[in-house]
């Protein structure tokens, strides 16, 4: 992609957050956005950095992370093209408390806290559409920790992959996995042996089939009595 022509203006009016905003107000928040170009493994942002600016995944993808003392990683998140990151964190005063990496060649566009804010002031309606966002990840979290303090390993692994799960032509479906498995396991507060392991007595019981990163599911249902022990 040619960033030089790409138009700011016409990409924010197709996202849900600035879809109402007037064409002059989306070419006034332009001029305070920058898009850049991230590497595989580059840090958007880390730990500790201020918290300044409301970001947009425009191609690639985000992985959201804690990292601890002993330097192992904890995935919060993963965002693909077209979703936010970074709002639950520019309404405060703190500096950032997770750490925002590329997961391939990924361009992210950036607009300044005190741009979205002026924009907030104009128009309520977009603090709104930013509450029921945040509102969302939210839920997200506390959904993630129910998994974890009541599904086993093995749950979190079933409900997974019938969550992400797409139909294919020949009526079956197929979980094509977007990052590594240990990034997925990590996600899922596993550690990546664990979810081989998973993965592997799933597949010797006909219930799923591995090539790689794809994963089709053999017996949906099956699969599905087998999350409930």
């Amino acid at each position: 992609m040619d960033l030089s022509r790409f138009d700011t203006p016409r990409y924010l009016s197709v996202l849900p957050l600035f879809g109402d905003c007037r064409p002059a107000d989306l070419q006034h928040l332009a001029e305070d956005c920058q898009l850049t170009r991230y590497a595989r493994g580059e840090p958007v942002f880390r730990c500790g950095d201020p918290c300044d600016a409301f970001h947009v995944v425009v191609t690639g993808q985000v992985k959201l992370h804690a990292i601890s003392a002993s330097g192992q990683e904890k995935v919060i998140r993963l965002v693909g093209a077209g979703y936010s990151f970074g709002e639950t964190l520019v309404f405060g005063q703190r500096p950032c408390s997770v750490n925002a990496t590329a997961l391939g060649d990924t361009l992210v566009l950036t607009l300044r806290k005190q741009a979205l804010l002026a924009e907030v002031a104009r128009d309520p309606r977009l603090a709104l559409r930013l509450l029921a966002g945040m509102s969302e990840q939210v839920h997200g979290l506390m959904s993630d920790v129910e998994a974890y303090a009541l599904h086993s390993g093995t749950q979190r692994v079933v409900n997974y992959l019938l969550r992400e799960r797409r139909p294919c032509e020949d009526g079956g479906s197929l979980v094509s996995l977007p990052v590594s498995k240990a990034t997925i396991a990590s996600r899922l507060s596993i550690t990546p042996e664990y979810f081989s392991r998973v993965l592997a007595e799933l597949e010797a019981g006909h219930m799923i089939s591995v090539q790689r990163r794809d994963i089709r599911i053999v017996d949906a249902q099956r699969l599905a009595r087998h999350g409930l022990q």
